[in-house]
């Protein structure tokens, strides 16, 4: 394929099942279903790790968690894994980020000629208290999510409207100057990560009384697995929900996708007028979904499709429009797409990634191979993995039993097989293809070893539980507010 520039768009906490070319007939999203509707947009798609700094080092690096050790909140990417970024300079490539990376630190090599506005974890340090998973402490800020529900102001979107302001700006002023080799401008907003508030003309597009309950809320159709009992009692989200505050986070939550359409639509069409419209391929995604109360769950953290599932849509030369394409995908298929969208050989070293080009599978290819996603952070008792085996997605905890669906038959995940006797077969051959990825023991106790280890480099386990919680990270130039 020809060389191009790209613009790559990755917002964050974006459930795939709010979005209107997903099929969702309820949220306003105009701009990313223009986008779909001129491109291809891949039906499942997975993120890495269904939380955002191990998710989105794999984005950068192409490799898994395990492959890659920046397993949680609080050990995070710090450039000494080759990313993208870096292939694209040492091409002679102009890389440019602005927003929210959630890296260690702007000073560390990351593969950016530039980072505009970057958000990074807290201190250069992240979340400290999701390292520990033994006797897993309460997380008290996670009561905030549905007290704080609703309509109003909040920094995230003051952020949102900065970052789009700047790649406005970027692309009308400043593309033009980078000749010679193509360029890549990776745009990041936040929304509709928490805390879910919006301003009142968003949120009054969705009224609390005609917004879509939560399926499986009901404490009887939620999931029975010792994993979830472990997790509800750290992460205890739904504690501080009423139905009237449930309704309010969901209508928040629409209205906070509609306004990040409107702020994709805004870079959209910058990009349009400044002339390299028909000279950039575009990518849209997300780092991972949101539970949003279904199945009692809310944030990510979780392997439910609403959770690990991401929207990822591709548009521009040489890509089919108007195209859907089922074949699994995950982020770590973004490396292998930015290099030969740039006209980049493999480099030696990258040989062994795991990834796709994503224009290669727009266009009909269909490799064999098991797509993966991994957790290992905050309120995760056991290490988890999920992979994706023809209609089935079988979900492995270690130590626990593990859950199995039939996304054809079930695609809202109503009924887990992974203790039905009739599917112990299929249970074993998915078993069986996940090792072939990754030794799931192996992984968790190196994962394990890793975060004890920082969790003494911080003081220990009691000096990392006084320094507390917080609900998300601040944007620039303001303070984690610890509870």
């Amino acid at each position: 394929m020809r060389p191009t520039n790209l613009l790559v768009i990755m917002s964050d906490e974006h459930s795939r099942r709010v979005l209107g070319c997903y099929g969702n007939r309820i949220v306003k999203t105009p701009n990313l279903d223009a986008l779909a509707a001129r491109g291809t947009r891949f039906t499942d798609a997975y993120c890495n790790s269904p939380i955002c700094v191990p998710s989105r080092a794999s984005f950068a690096t192409g490799r898994y968690v395990h492959q890659i050790r920046f397993w949680d909140n609080a050990i995070a990417y710090d450039g000494s894994v080759p990313a993208w970024g870096h292939r694209l300079m040492g091409a002679g490539s102009r890389v440019t980020s602005i927003g929210k990376l959630h890296y260690r630190d702007t000073h560390d090599p990351n593969g950016f000629d530039e980072e505009i506005i970057p958000l990074h974890v807290v201190d250069g340090i992240g979340d400290l208290l999701g390292l520990i998973r033994e006797d897993m402490p309460v997380r008290t800020a996670a009561l905030k999510l549905a007290e704080e529900a609703g309509p109003g102001p909040s920094s995230y979107q003051r952020y949102d409207d900065d970052i789009a302001d700047r790649s406005v700006d970027w692309l009308k002023n400043r593309a033009g100057s980078y000749a010679g080799r193509p360029w890549v401008l990776f745009v990041s907003l936040v929304l509709p990560h928490f805390p879910l508030k919006v301003e009142k003309r968003f949120y009054d597009l969705y009224p609390e009384d005609s917004v879509p309950w939560p399926a499986m809320y009901a404490p009887e159709e939620r999931p029975q697995h010792p994993y979830f009992d472990a997790m509800l009692k750290c992460l205890n989200y739904d504690q501080a929900f009423t139905p009237e505050r449930v309704r309010r986070a969901i209508a928040a939550y629409y209205g906070m996708v509609t306004k990040l359409d409107e702020n994709v639509g805004r870079v959209l069409a910058a990009l349009a007028e400044s002339g390299f419209g028909g000279d950039t391929r575009v990518i849209y995604t997300s780092d991972h979904g949101d539970n949003l109360g279904t199945h009692g769950l809310w944030g990510k953290s979780t392997m439910y499709e609403e959770s690990a599932g991401a929207p990822l849509i591709v548009a521009g030369p040489d890509v089919p429009a108007g195209k859907a394409v089922r074949t699994p995908t995950t982020l770590v298929d973004a490396f292998p797409s930015i290099i030969e969208g740039a006209g980049l050989p493999v480099h030696a070293e990258d040989r062994d990634l795991p990834g796709h080009s994503l224009w290669s599978l727009a266009n009909g290819a269909t490799p064999e191979r098991t797509v993966l996603c991994e957790y290992h952070a905050v309120a995760a008792i056991a290490a988890t993995y999920m992979i994706r085996v023809g209609k089935y997605k079988y979900v492995h905890y270690v130590g626990m039993p593990p859950m199995l669906f039939d996304l054809e038959s079930d695609p809202e995940e109503r009924y887990d097989l992974g203790r039905n006797p009739a599917h112990r077969e299929t249970i074993r051959k998915c078993e069986a293809a996940l090792r072939k990825v990754v030794d799931p023991e192996a992984a968790d106790r190196l994962a394990r070893a890793d975060q004890k280890a920082r969790i003494e480099t911080h003081g220990g386990r009691e000096a990392v539980i006084r320094r507390g919680s917080f609900g998300h990270s601040p944007i620039p130039g303001e303070k984690a507010s610890f509870g």
